[in-house]
């Protein structure tokens, strides 16, 4: 089940946290509970990705992005994710969330996730989002104009890049 409890409280907990640049990095805590975990007892790999709305959902509301998205009647959907996982997350163990977009091209925004323990990244994730309205994906320069960034876009790191060009070669729509 979706964990919308912890999501209300991580959004009552950042509704009036200092807001964030577009780059900024947003940070929050979380606990893995019992009904986080598989057989091995840790953190289960779905589980992880729906964790990660913990912070990307305050993220966009820091950046101002949550209000545009609202004022305008767009939404926002993903359409890409690559993860690597390093380190298990064992029940009731407690680990930081932290949460950045890493830059945007004409059609998409890179957001990159990481939860760690202490010191050590247990995991990382690229996430590719689009923007939508009715017609489709809003321009990445649209929706920036929108929240009021006017910047030029970040150079998107090499990783990222080998990972939009790897994925830009498989087979759509799969093999049978």
């Amino acid at each position: 089940m979706y964990p919308f409890v912890r999501m209300i409280k991580e959004m009552v907990k950042f509704a009036k946290a200092e807001p964030l640049p577009v780059d900024g990095v947003h940070i929050s805590h979380h606990r893995c509970w019992p009904w986080d975990i598989d057989l091995w007892r840790e953190l289960n790999n779905g589980r992880t990705l729906t964790m990660y709305d913990l912070g990307r959902i305050p993220l966009a509301g820091r950046t101002g992005l949550s209000r545009t998205l609202i004022k305008n009647r767009w939404g926002l959907t993903m359409a890409g994710a690559s993860v690597r996982y390093r380190k298990r997350i064992r029940t009731f163990a407690r680990f930081e969330m932290r949460s950045r977009l890493v830059g945007w091209d004409d059609k998409f925004f890179y957001v990159e996730q990481s939860m760690w323990l202490g010191e050590d990244c247990a995991n990382q994730i690229i996430y590719r989002s689009a923007v939508t309205d009715r017609s489709g994906i809003v321009s990445t320069d649209r929706v920036r104009t929108a929240i009021g960034h006017a910047g030029p876009a970040p150079a998107l790191p090499e990783w990222v890049q080998a990972w939009i060009a790897a994925d830009a070669t498989r087979p759509w729509p799969p093999e049978m």
